[in-house]
């Protein structure tokens, strides 16, 4: 028996591979196929199943082009309707794989099909669990994401979960391993660790929501509250997982396209097509095409796109390091956006050569900030971090534009204004000045440092306090 996670840094998701006498069975694969194909074909086995944890929200599935190219079967769990063939398993049902065994065990309280599925070893032994996003390391799944399902709320949701973790998964052997779908990063919990596993044991010792003490009520109170709002993507790509979607070869075809700089701007004109620029932070900010987006491929990449681009058919043209265009194609495609429609031959540098006009923004380092506040107090800066970050601390006097929200935001902002803006390094806040240029706002300053060294520095820095408790 063979057990392999694949593990995704930029949507901080796992997949798996399990392996047993000659068949193969993955769990909650990715869009592109190549990874699961070439394991496969590697070891010289036959994938036989496809199954699903749950319908994901912040990723789209690749479940559907590997059943087409493999034969192998597409498992749910109870309660997933979807348009297309798949097989709907009972509580309970078992699935033969080699020598081993996948049982399903439906964990509804996430979503209402979400299933964990349990492995049997040879000797018919509890020894793993997969279980999506009802149970991740120290923590439990959000309870938020489905609840269009009729009038089910998030409480109703919530106290499904707690009765899930009791029943079916609390109750197995304490050296069961537990392989969940996402770790550290991911939008589908609020606390998740950094590790990608652990025992189930330790997680009954270590993972607040496992409790044994814990109430049904307490439970509910504590899964649901501080819950940020979902990424506007997540509904949209729970839809293309129940309904299906366009072939990944097709959307790599489509956005394969090289483009000299004329025909390149022509496509941006003729398509009304929104130019995403994926180079380094500190390459774009020395120079960009007008109007161009930067979300940085070396950051969560896939999970800001999905936050900041409204459309999903929205059509797309990039602007990418040599080498590195079809890789953003592929992970556009991961969250959705298909309708990337070419990209440009040469990358910027050609663009530049041709003597096309071009943008920048001006950015400057920590030390340089620390003066320019110090010779005016009154200076206006955006700190463009979650809420969270804001308040454990920030510059003071800064103004909060989280990312996720700058698209809504954008009316507290004045044109007339200077800003220097800085996020925790000069990512997002890179995203946001493109964002911003974009909209017409000329008078920003980016900062590119580390908030650990702000202080240091010599930027006064302060803690949110509480003004009903005092406390930090």
């Amino acid at each position: 028996m063979i057990i392999e996670q694949i593990y995704t840094g930029c949507l901080a998701q796992g997949a798996y591979y399990i392996e047993s006498e000659g068949e193969a069975a993955i769990i909650d694969p990715l869009r592109e196929t190549e990874p699961y194909l070439k394991r496969a074909a590697n070891a010289g086995v036959q994938i036989k199943y496809i199954f699903e944890t749950h319908f994901h929200a912040d990723f789209v599935s690749g479940h559907l082009d590997l059943a087409k190219e493999t034969g192998a079967k597409i498992i749910y769990g109870p309660n997933a309707e979807t348009k297309y063939e798949k097989h709907t398993a009972r509580d309970g049902e078992e699935f033969k794989l080699g020598a081993v065994t996948i049982r399903v065990l439906h964990t509804p309280g996430h979503t209402p099909e979400s299933t964990t599925y349990l492995l049997l070893n040879q000797e018919g032994k509890e020894h793993a669990i997969f279980t999506g996003d009802t149970l991740f390391i120290g923590d439990v799944g959000r309870p938020d994401l489905a609840q269009k399902h009729g009038s089910v709320t998030k409480e109703d949701l919530a106290g499904w979960l707690y009765d899930s973790l009791r029943t079916k998964i609390m109750t197995l052997p304490d050296e069961v391993i537990v392989y969940p779908a996402h770790g550290a990063g991911s939008a589908c919990g609020k606390n998740m660790s950094k590790d990608t596993w652990d025992t189930l044991g330790h997680q009954k010792q270590t993972n607040y929501a496992l409790r044994a003490d814990m109430t049904r009520a307490e439970f509910i109170k504590e899964v649901t509250e501080g819950l940020l709002p979902p990424p506007q993507y997540f509904a949209k790509n729970a839809q293309l997982n129940k309904q299906g979607y366009e072939s990944i070869d097709k959307v790599m075809q489509r956005g394969a396209v090289a483009l000299s700089p004329r025909g390149f701007e022509a496509a941006a004109n003729e398509n009304d097509a929104l130019i995403l620029d994926v180079r380094d932070k500190t390459v774009f900010v020395k120079g960009f095409i007008p109007n161009s987006i930067f979300i940085g491929l070396d950051g969560s990449f896939a999970p800001w796109v999905g936050a900041l681009i409204k459309d999903l058919m929205q059509p797309i043209l990039i602007v990418a390091p040599e080498g590195r265009e079809e890789e953003t194609i592929k992970r556009l495609a991961r969250v959705g956006y298909d309708n990337a429609i070419g990209y440009l031959a040469g990358g910027f540098e050609a663009w530049k050569a041709s003597g096309a006009a071009y943008d920048q923004v001006e950015t400057i380092d920590l030390n340089t900030f620390a003066a320019a506040a110090e010779a005016d107090s009154s200076m206006k800066i955006m700190d463009v971090r979650k809420p969270s970050e804001w308040s454990a601390e920030h510059i003071e006097g800064s103004l909060n534009i989280p990312l996720d929200f700058i698209n809504e935001k954008m009316s507290e902002i004045s044109k007339e204004e200077q800003y220097f803006m800085h996020c925790r390094s000069g990512y997002r806040s890179t995203v946001a000045a493109s964002i911003l240029k974009a909209r017409g706002f000329e008078n920003l300053i980016n900062v590119h440092g580390a908030v650990a060294q702000m202080e240091a520095a010599g930027l006064p820095m302060t803690n949110f306090v509480c003004p009903s408790t005092g406390a930090v």
